[in-house]
């Protein structure tokens, strides 16, 4: 028995092959369960005593070359494939690859920047830290204006002129600065202020917001541009302007749109009323474009600003801003079929 097994070992020593079948076949045979060392471990009770140490010691050696060779001829099978295809092997099955989603913050984002640049405005971009005199004072907010308590702003502890922008106003007067008229842009960014956590608000959110300067520009161009936003992001055609306060526009206006009393969440969402705000808007105030280099007795201009996460909680029926930055898998996944 113990030279049986000894030619099996040459045997193993001397085999070679480059097909995966024969390699296969190789190994099935001797580390195979029915195969060869399995009948000679079985075979072991019957030896005689004198010859158990012997036996033990080639069956080991056969078992020990037999896995050695078979690992070494599939590594070189392997590294035959890698270089001959740089696919691998194109008969294994593919893996699952998961479809991502957009963000609803991002697919509000689109469509409004979508909506509008039909009608010929582009998109302008700023840096969310920004310096007193974007953020307010060349927005009609200098030092020590109330109006500054309405946006509890986040300072950078060792320079109060820096800070986390409150709007993307800031985007609006620094393309002012650079661009000559016509202008006509919108300012889509994140904005931070220093508010509380809850369902319906969050220290930080997203806005965009809107500039046309031009000649002779008037309040009727900024109501016509409006109408027309609403119609193709609600579907709602219906508008109305209730006058307001803004310090870098005059007149101001909020904007509110007719949602309707259709269904119960309608009533919930406009409490009762069926006009539901979304923005507010108004003309330029003169001194906003002389801060900004641009002759106010030769260009007027109209503003408008909406908050997108708002949007989004609204058209997606969202009920708590949390959800939009917590990255909840669970919770994106139900974008997929969204845009």
């Amino acid at each position: 028995m113990i030279d049986t097994i000894k030619q099996y070992l040459q045997e193993v020593e001397g085999f070679t092959s480059t097909s995966k079948e024969e390699i296969e076949t190789f190994r099935i045979k001797y580390l195979g369960k029915k195969g060869l060392l399995n009948e000679f471990f079985a075979e072991f009770k019957n030896v005689p005593a004198a010859q158990k140490k012997e036996f033990g010691q080639v069956i080991n050696e056969l078992k020990k070359a037999a896995t050695e060779k078979v690992d070494a001829l599939q590594e070189a099978l392997k590294d035959q494939n890698n270089l001959t295809g740089k696919y691998d092997d194109l008969t294994k099955p593919g893996e699952p690859v998961e479809i991502g989603a957009r963000h609803p913050i991002s697919i509000v984002k689109n469509q409004i920047i979508d909506i509008f640049s039909r009608i010929g405005f582009n998109v302008s971009e700023g840096p969310e830290i920004e310096d007193d005199w974007h953020n307010f004072t060349a927005l009609n907010l200098p030092e020590y204006h109330p109006a500054r308590d309405m946006q509890d702003t986040f300072f950078i502890q060792t320079d109060p002129d820096i800070l986390l922008r409150t709007h993307t106003s800031s985007v609006q007067v620094r393309y002012m600065e650079k661009h000559k008229p016509p202008i006509r842009t919108i300012s889509p960014g994140r904005v931070y202020r220093n508010e509380a956590i809850s369902a319906r608000s969050h220290c930080f959110f997203h806005q965009v917001e809107g500039l046309y300067v031009d000649k002779n520009v008037s309040f009727a161009d900024l109501k016509q541009t409006l109408q027309y936003f609403t119609t193709e992001m609600f579907g709602k055609s219906k508008i109305r302007l209730r006058p307001s306060y803004f310090p870098f526009t005059e007149p101001s206006a909020e904007v509110d749109v007719y949602w309707g009393l259709e269904t119960e969440t309608d009533y919930r969402m406009t409490k009762g009323t069926g006009w539901l705000e979304i923005m507010g808007c108004g003309m330029v105030d003169p001194n906003v474009l002389q801060n900004c280099g641009i002759d106010s007795e030769v260009y007027s201009g109209f503003a408008f600003g909406m908050g997108i996460d708002r949007i989004a909680l609204l058209l997606h029926q969202i009920p708590d801003i949390r959800l939009l930055s917590e990255n909840d898998v669970r919770f994106l996944e139900q974008f997929k079929s969204s845009i």
